[in-house]
């Protein structure tokens, strides 16, 4: 029987609870050969999927409950172009930055496996280009609305909570973004280096060939970019 032959049948699973149970106690088994920085974004992703579940089931609870008129999104969230207000015309241009980035980071992965250093550099040098100018753009949403006389604890346009919700998850969601960027121009700058071809030691650079840690960085940046999906169909279309 081949070694393949064998891989496999050691993983066919026995029948009916004695199955169940290896299944569930198969940890070892399923993570041997993951990288640990990989098996760690994946504990920290699933925990912060938590708290931005519980920032936006807050959201719906202040929303449903509160008896003030709740702003209208896009009245709100509108920009005026010769005179005409554009609804949500700045949070679908984030939307696209932040889901194009999104694709530039897959591909980064894509080229990082394949050892590419220079196609990887550009492309995680763009996604973070793409990064920035989210924040940017979310920057100026904010200093627009704060303009307009939002505030954590005021509100004209209607129910006061709206405005406490509102910065405190894009600004918890904004955090991770540029935390994100950060890490996507210090990984960019490795790469251009030469630093997982030559094996330089130093700031997630640990060993040669070693360019697990964009993938890594890509669970971070795809879990980012899904979360914006949620926050966009909460607080604009809803």
């Amino acid at each position: 029987m081949s070694t393949d032959a064998m891989a496999v049948d050691s993983l066919e699973l026995k029948p009916g609870v004695a199955g169940f149970v290896d299944d569930w106690g198969s940890d070892q088994r399923a993570f041997k050969g993951v990288p640990w920085g990989k098996a760690m974004m994946w504990i920290f992703l699933v925990s912060d999927t938590f708290i931005f579940g519980c920032f936006l089931a807050s959201y719906m609870t202040v929303r449903m409950s509160t008896l003030e008129p709740w702003p209208v999104p896009s009245e709100v969230f509108a920009l005026s172009f010769g005179g005409a207000p554009i609804p949500l015309i700045l949070i679908a241009i984030m939307t696209f930055v932040l889901i194009t980035s999104s694709g530039t980071m897959a591909l980064a992965v894509n080229y990082g496996y394949r050892k590419n250093k220079w196609v990887t550099f550009w492309l995680l040098f763009a996604t973070a280009v793409l990064g920035a100018t989210f924040v940017g753009m979310q920057m100026f949403e904010w200093s627009k609305l704060i303009s307009e006389g939002i505030r954590p604890w005021e509100n004209p346009f209607g129910a006061r909570q709206f405005g406490s919700v509102f910065f405190m998850v894009t600004g918890f969601h904004g955090v991770h973004v540029s935390v994100g960027v950060l890490f996507l121009f210090l990984t960019s700058r490795k790469v251009f280096r030469g630093d997982y071809d030559t094996g330089r030691r130093g700031f997630f650079t640990w060993q040669k060939g070693r360019y697990e840690i964009i993938e890594t960085l890509g669970l971070y940046w795809h879990f980012v970019d899904l979360v914006w999906v949620f926050i966009f169909a909460f607080f604009y279309l809803w």
